[in-house]
């Protein structure tokens, strides 16, 4: 039985249709990741499938007992009462359950979801804002929840806690998200909204990945196919005006018909075209911090006795939880705090740009175009003039949507006026704060690649761990009580490094294991208080073997696909090798857990 059912749903606002005649069902079991453009429809569809707001023409249907919740991609603001009110207010008036049941409902997804119930909304950081916010859809008991980007605003911690959170509960999800290591977690099919349709891909995002390439070649086959039928035929009408005979009148029927065959193909929606304007290179060396600190008075420490070098062309990630202070970190590294205590030296020439996660530098009161070139209709890039229209285009705003107000902008918009913005300005020092939120992922490309080739230093506060993978060559993690420690490449290596010196611990007898970053409460008192049995102990002990042989065929494959050899045949067999490398990387997460989880209970 299906949980949703939408039928020949059709939705326009004076355009080309946002949703055009499309179907989907969503049944048990099922966790359906909504892909898309920025633009593409993917809100209008959520709010769609939650009742908020009726299609133009079709039906939307649902079981009779079934209720759907939907956590928003965007924070309300001014939303009053605590924590406990705040949940509280996501119960059904048509649950018939009793009070008492009710109340241990709510309490129990405060205590799970690790919510201060007595402090007010407002007061919560945007991580707790989101988990409150989760723990009030989930307390309607919702037979599908829809979840419109989640994991925005959550630190690192928040999102690998929901992941394990959500998959234990078995809720059907309908969810829109840019992250792509949550989206390789948790999907089970992916649906795509494509220029008003919708298609459905039942595998993996990587499976997904191959087969849409796949089908965007043998697209673009048709439609050159098409173009060239219709030139001939465009040529022969030119060729033969006055032709009255019957077969003649039928080919130019035909032609007509051809004509508004293609006058209603919509084009695929092209690339982002990003470049970062480079500023003079700096020295050499741009920052060096020595045993650097910083509390405010009578306070914890937030940093303490950290250093560092940074060198020109250097690409350094910033993990850790909300507050734990890697803003601070950020503003002491570009001289616009000074430390308590320890020394820094800067270097010279230095051009620095900041992207603040909040957006703030955008006027919602000025059109897109104003809000990149004021008054003016030309802006200077890599010190070229450009029409401000022109250089918006590269961006992926239409002419119309460039002279509109920025207040009607949807996330993913903002995100990349606001590139379009910083990056009109020379820069050779570029300071990043959670850019990826909202992006599409073809945006996310071309935004990785520019940010891989970029000749400058770049210091990126994220919490996606695909997107960190991809660009830095260094990662800073925050590891609580104002310690940082510094670890080569991103956050996969830093997680794999983890793992290698627990092994080695364990392996050679020294301490104890590494606690992992998360586990589930529950989990762990339920694991500590059950001895390993005789097979449980035997996979204790093959566990370390099976780690280090998973790290070396991931080592392997990354090898292999440095090799241009292997793109020859077209990207098929690179595409194979990167499936397994993706595969290896959960397997060796989930051996790693495991080993963790065993090892606990031995010691308990």
């Amino acid at each position: 039985m299906a949980l949703l059912s939408l039928l020949d749903v059709y939705v326009s606002f004076g355009g080309p249709p946002v949703l055009d005649h499309l179907n989907l069902q969503i049944e048990e079991g099922e966790r359906v990741c909504l892909l898309g453009r920025n633009g593409a429809g993917k809100t209008t569809l959520m709010r769609i499938a939650a009742g908020e707001s009726p299609p133009d023409t079709g039906t939307v249907t649902q079981p009779d007992g079934v209720c759907i919740s939907r956590l928003t991609q965007e924070i309300p603001e001014n939303i009053p009462g605590t924590v406990r009110d705040i949940v509280t207010s996501g119960l059904r008036g048509d649950d018939h359950s009793e009070d008492w049941e009710k109340d241990i409902r709510v309490d129990d997804l405060i205590a799970r979801l690790g919510l201060p119930e007595d402090r007010l909304f407002e007061d919560l950081s945007g991580g707790l804002k989101r988990r409150c916010l989760l723990a009030k859809a989930l307390a309607a008991k919702p037979g599908l929840l829809l979840l419109d980007e989640p994991t925005n605003h959550m630190d690192l911690d928040s999102i690998l806690w929901m992941e394990e959170f959500l998959l234990e509960q078995t809720i059907p999800l309908l969810f829109v998200t840019h992250d792509r290591a949550f989206l390789r977690r948790m999907a089970n099919r992916i649906i795509e909204l494509d220029r008003g349709k919708l298609a459905s891909w039942s595998c993996d995002y990587d499976t997904y990945l191959v087969r849409k390439e796949e089908l965007f070649v043998a697209e673009e086959r048709q439609r050159a196919a098409f173009d060239k039928k219709l030139g001939q035929e465009e040529a022969w009408s030119r060729r033969s005006p006055g032709a009255r005979r019957t077969k003649s009148n039928a080919r130019m029927e035909a032609l007509k018909v051809m004509r508004d065959q293609r006058g209603a193909m919509r084009s695929v929606a092209g690339s982002a075209k990003m470049e970062i304007s480079e500023a003079e290179r700096s020295g050499v060396r741009v920052v060096e911090a020595e045993n650097i600190a910083f509390a405010y008075p009578g306070g914890q420490p937030i940093i303490r006795d950290f250093s560092i070098v940074l060198n020109r062309g250097d690409k350094v990630g910033l993990i850790g939880p909300n507050g734990a202070g890697k803003t601070t970190l950020v503003k002491m590294l570009l001289g616009q705090l000074t430390p308590t205590s320890g020394s820094l030296k800067f270097g010279t020439k230095m051009e620095v740009v900041y992207f603040d996660q909040m957006r703030e530098q955008i006027d919602d009161n000025k059109t897109v175009a104003e809000n990149i070139a004021g008054d003016s209709d030309t802006v200077e890039v890599q010190g070229r003039s450009r029409h401000v229209i022109s250089y918006l285009q590269d961006f992926l705003f239409d002419p119309t949507r460039a002279r509109s107000k920025a207040k009607v902008l949807s996330g993913g918009e903002r995100n990349r006026l606001l590139l379009a913005r910083l990056f009109t300005k020379p820069a050779n020092v570029l300071v990043l704060d959670e850019p990826t939120n909202d992006l599409d992922a073809e945006t996310l490309d071309v935004l990785e690649d520019i940010l891989v080739d970029y000749a400058g230093t770049l210091i990126m506060v994220s919490h996606d761990r695909a997107f960190l993978d991809n660009v830095v060559t260094s990662t800073l993690v925050f590891e609580g009580n104002g310690l940082v420690t510094e670890h080569a490449g991103g956050y996969t290596d830093w997680r794999n490094e983890l793992a290698r010196i627990a092994v080695a611990k364990r392996t050679a007898g020294v301490g104890a294991a590494a606690k992992p970053i998360v586990a589930s409460k529950s989990a762990s008192t339920a694991a500590a208080a059950s001895k390993l049995n005789n097979k449980e102990r035997k996979e204790l002990e093959t566990l370390p073997a099976k780690i280090e042989q998973l790290e070396a065929e991931q080592a392997q494959i990354t090898v292999q696909l440095g090799d241009p050899e292997i793109y020859k045949d077209g990207g098929s067999k690179a595409a194979g090798l990167q499936k397994r490398l993706h595969t290896a990387e959960a397997e060796h997460s989930d051996a790693l857990a495991r080993w963790m989880e065993l090892d606990a209970r031995k010691d308990a």
